[in-house]
């Protein structure tokens, strides 16, 4: 028995397939984030757009998949870190807007809800 040579051809993820990672599977990353703002009583909502920002954001690092959970630690790093101190904040939505500014302060978010 001799080894047999076996080649694989693996195309890039694209910004659907990204997208579709980020909310279908059971234990997507933004269902982990809401699930870790739940312990904290606030609802985390991410919209249409901020999930395809997100995705776009991906691309342009070429990062893949794997870099998905990175962009959405630095982007919500600053906001689990002063959401505990906050009582105000119980409702949150993420918008495309936020994701591309890189700005999900509580002041923000609070002027706004």
């Amino acid at each position: 028995m001799g080894r047999l040579p076996v080649m694989g051809v693996l195309d890039e993820l694209d910004e659907a397939a990204l997208i579709e990672i980020l909310t279908k599977p059971r234990n997507a990353i933004i269902k982990q984030y809401q699930r870790l703002f739940e312990y904290e009583n606030v609802r985390l909502h991410f919209t249409q757009e901020a999930a395809c920002a997100i995705a776009r954001e991906a691309l342009a690092r070429k990062v893949g998949a794997r870099g998905l959970r990175m962009i959405l630690e630095e982007l919500m790093l600053d906001l689990m870190y002063h959401l505990p101190s906050s009582k105000r904040a119980r409702d949150i939505e993420i918008t495309r807007d936020m994701v591309e500014r890189r700005d999900l302060s509580l002041c923000l978010l609070e002027k706004a809800g």
